[in-house]
């Protein structure tokens, strides 16, 4: 599924649960859901996490800054730089997303300490 948000620069690409994210102390939390990425440079800006939940159900979203990912090409999958608690305590969702706007955007990365990237 791809959606545009014209108010945005943004571009969500969804379906990307099968890359797997785990706490820096290799603690599993859960997938990536979908990446947010500036249409115009092509860079992933947001990883929108996908967390908790059982077949599918009561999933939490937890969108963040791409920088505070990091690849481990040995396992696969995403290593969330930050703390786990400080993940759960921020900016998130359980069944729609919110407009995923500058003003949006500023609050992530508020919250998590990171330039916000202008988004229009």
């Amino acid at each position: 599924m791809n959606e545009q948000n014209e108010a945005t620069s943004l571009l969500a690409l969804a379906r990307t649960d099968g890359l797997k994210v785990r706490s820096r102390d290799g603690e599993s939390l859960g997938n990536v859901h979908a990446l947010m990425i500036e249409k115009r440079s092509g860079l992933s800006r947001y990883a929108v996490l996908s967390i908790g939940g059982f077949l599918g159900m009561n999933k939490s979203f937890y969108p963040l800054p791409f920088e505070l990912l990091s690849y481990d090409p040995v396992e696969d999958g995403y290593v969330v730089t930050t703390d786990r608690r400080v993940l759960e305590g921020g900016p998130s969702w359980a069944n729609s997303a919110p407009d995923f706007n500058q003003a949006y955007a500023d609050r992530v990365a508020s919250y998590y300490g990171v330039t916000a990237a202008a988004l229009s």
